[in-house]
């Protein structure tokens, strides 16, 4: 083996080279013999034949099968590469680029376990995920037919603003037959319409499916609002949804419990005043005695107020019982401060434990829908005998190996010069409360974020108990501050800017973790020289509000994982009346997190990266009012494969730069935006040329009515008073801070 190759390759029978990522289709049971002799290129630009040398052909996948004289042979649906491996020396492996075999499966949605393949067809409506579905009153009904995987019988209604107005008689469907379904001949009234469907198998439970459209002229619709979420005359916002029902979520059940409820004044128990030294374990001991007293008729325990002035903290501040609320006199110069001395990287409070649901195997049902929009709020199952209204519930969204084809994230092309990593199948588990129970149809508390959809797995509900997760606690009026080694400077950047900056990282990371927690708030603190994050909510935090706080003067390298301002991971949070300097993400949601999440009336200056879904699939998040630069896109082979970083979010009425990508199955809706529109990460224009739709966009250039997409739908849903129990108010003083000389815990 020539011990100077700078590359290695593959070529065909008339000595061309494939093309870097170039693709073969085949079908599923087909196999076919690649020429594959391998060539490679010498520092010098030589090209050499390495026919002679041995090789082993290697798969990523096993969707397909590879032998050693080039034969493929397809076994199912997906994305896979061929490649091989060139060990020049011990220090040195060259790989081949990949040549990706893109198996299909015509058959491959027959099957008796997805029940029926049903369409909506109509030659003047869109019939698209993503795309409103829209009719003029007096058009022909949509065409829709049912083919059988099984034998079975239709049925159904038609319902248009939630009212019946016609009866989908019985007709019998045998396996394999495509039988149109009998619907009225016109949609004479405006309206929302539902075509729903029950699919009944012998033996078996039925099933269901629904289609949607809505009949209206766009005249009504009035000047400088959204068509697909506008004003209606009764004051309240009309939806306009796709084809399957997918439309712009409710976001308002986000925040302390469920959102639209006002954070508690929590009454002084325990103080501590500002001494020498290092203070954490003082006022660990102050939480602790809290955490001791008996819960009072509000829920709570009680308050550690701590005085005005600076208290080192060496450690870490935890708070792991229900009840407790840490409070400061100020998040101002004059306040308290937390300094979070010495150099190493750690969390100045950190709420809650790590334990989070657990689930009820045993309580498994499954969700009898062939699709639950992105959105809903209601779904069959197979059998709801075991529920009752209260059940705390996990609705899981199942996500397998076809649906991980479908979205292109087998597919995801290798960083040039790199390596990149495959999506493998996931689930997307929704914290819900059930709100009612109809025979088999289960009502939760807030909307589904993504859809659910059988042939990509269909979806569960299970009953939990989170038996270990905290609740009603707060942090607020504080002001954090750690200490760097200011020597330690860098200048690289996610930017590609090369000016110099604090970069040192042994030093405090995040002021609040939200760990294993619910009902719980932080308010009115201000951060300086972190690491990580103002406030991190973790993967089991839910019902958390962040509001009327700042974060300055971040301390760290700039580049992956650090500097996320206000992180979310968990569901159903709100962060509002924010801001941020010099985050690489000002407002970020992790991988695979469950909406919905919002972030309302914020503001990041001296970004380094943008605001977004981070990565991996992210579903329902919502920037309201956000001024920052926003990105929700294809992310490819950044980080190690993030792909689709998110589903289902709305920007409304947001400004600076915003990307918003379409990704397969799923829509985000770019609502308002005023600001530049910036291209996508991809498609670029010499490596990964294939196309990415954008997002739904409407009204760009101008802001749209109603002015806050989360206030509007939280008055629909609690009133106006749900408004004014979320606006700013002061926090403590006065009686609520009044000292209890027995005790008070008092500083050296």
């Amino acid at each position: 083996m020539p011990s100077d190759l700078a590359s290695v390759y593959f070529v065909k029978e008339d000595g061309q080279p494939y093309a870097v990522n170039e693709a073969i289709e085949m079908k599923k049971g087909e196999s076919r013999t690649l020429s594959l002799s391998l060539k490679g290129k010498r520092k010098n630009g030589e090209i050499v034949d390495l026919s002679k040398y041995n090789k082993t052909l290697k798969t990523n996948t096993k969707f397909i099968t590879v032998e050693q004289n080039g034969t493929v042979t397809a076994l199912q649906a997906g994305a896979s590469t061929v490649y091989t491996e060139v060990k020049v020396n011990k220090d040195l492996t060259l790989t081949t680029p990949d040549i990706w075999i893109l198996v299909k499966d015509p058959n491959e949605f027959l099957a008796e376990a997805l029940i029926a393949n049903t369409s909506l067809t109509h030659p003047r409506m869109k019939t698209e995920i993503g795309q409103p579905a829209v009719l003029q009153p007096g058009d022909d009904f949509p065409a829709v037919s049912v083919q059988a995987n099984v034998k079975l019988d239709v049925s159904g209604s038609v319902i248009r603003n939630g009212q019946p107005v016609a009866v989908i008689p019985k007709a019998a469907v045998n396996k394999s037959e495509t039988k149109n379904v009998k619907l009225p001949l016109k949609a004479d009234q405006p309206g929302s319409y539902e075509i729903r469907l029950t699919l009944q198998r012998e033996g078996l439970p039925p099933a269901y499916d629904v289609f949607y459209f809505t009949a209206m002229d766009s005249a009504v619709i009035p000047s400088g609002q959204s068509s697909i979420a506008y004003m209606g005359p009764d004051g309240k916002l009309v939806y306009v949804p796709d084809y399957k029902g997918n439309r712009v979520i409710d976001f308002s059940n986000a925040g302390y419990m469920g959102g639209g409820v006002q954070l508690p004044d929590v009454q002084a128990r325990v103080t501590v005043e500002p001494g020498e030294g290092d203070a954490t374990a003082r006022i660990q001991q102050a939480i602790d005695q809290v955490s001791q007293m008996p819960v009072g008729p509000d829920g709570f325990r009680g308050a550690v107020l701590l005085k005005k002035g600076r208290y080192e903290i060496e450690g870490t501040l935890y708070i792991r019982t229900s009840g407790v609320v840490l409070r400061g006199e100020g998040q101002d110069e004059g306040g308290t401060l937390l300094f979070g001395s010495g150099n190493k990287p750690r969390n100045l409070i950190e709420i809650g434990s790590s334990k989070g649901p657990v689930i009820d195997n045993a309580s498994m049902t499954d969700v009898m829908d062939l699709y639950v929009p992105s959105g809903a709020r209601t779904f069959h199952v197979k059998n709801a005998g075991a529920y009752k209204v209260g059940d705390k519930v996990i609705v899981r969204r199942i996500g397998n190996a076809r649906f991980i084809t479908e979205i292109g994230m087998d597919y995801i092309y290798k960083r040039p010069g790199g390596t990149v990593s495959q999506w493998g199948p996931f689930n997307l588990d929704f914290d819900r409360v059930i709100t009612g129970i109809e025979g088999n149809e289960i009502t939760v508390d807030a909307p589904l974020a993504n859809s659910i959809e059988l042939r990509w797995g269909g979806g569960q509900l299970y009953k939990y108990n989170d038996d270990e997760r905290i609740e009603r606690v707060g942090v607020e009026k504080l002001r954090a501050d750690s200490a760097f080694d200011p020597s330690v400077i860098d200048t690289a950047m996610d930017n590609g800017k090369t000016d110099p900056y604090y970069a040192d990282e042994k030093h405090t990371e995040r002021f609040v973790m939200m760990n294993s927690v619910k009902n719980a708030w932080v308010r009115d603190v201000t951060g300086y020289h972190l690491a990580y994050a103002l406030v991190q909510m973790g993967r089991n935090a839910k019902w958390v509000t962040v509001q009327d706080s700042k974060v300055f003067d971040m301390v760290s390298i700039i580049t992956g994982g650090r500097r996320y301002a206000y992180y979310i991971q968990g569901q159903q949070n709100l962060v509002q009346r924010t801001y941020a300097e010099t985050a690489r993400h000002g407002y970020v949601v992790d991988s695979r997190v469950q909406g919905p999440n919002v972030f309302l009336e914020g503001e990041s200056r001296i970004d380094y990266n943008t605001s977004e879904p981070h990565h991996r699939w992210s579903v329902g998040g919502l920037f309201d009012n956000i001024k920052s630069p926003i990105m929700i896109r294809d992310r490819g082979w950044l980080g190690s494969g993030h792909g689709w970083a998110g589903a289902n979010y709305v920007t409304w009425n947001t400004e600076g730069k915003l990307t918003s990508q379409q990704p397969p199955t799923a829509q985000n809706y770019a609502i308002g935006h005023v600001g530049e529109k910036v291209p996508g990460f991809l498609p670029d224009t010499d490596y990964d040329t294939r196309p990415r739709k954008d997002a739904y966009w409407e009204l760009h250039g101008q802001h749209v009515t109603p002015v806050s997409l989360y206030k509007q739908q939280l008055k629909e849903r609690l009133g106006e008073q749900a408004l004014q129990n979320i606006a700013y108010r002061p926090v403590g003083g006065g009686s609520l801070d009044k000292l209890i000389p027995q005790q008070s815990s008092q500083g050296n």
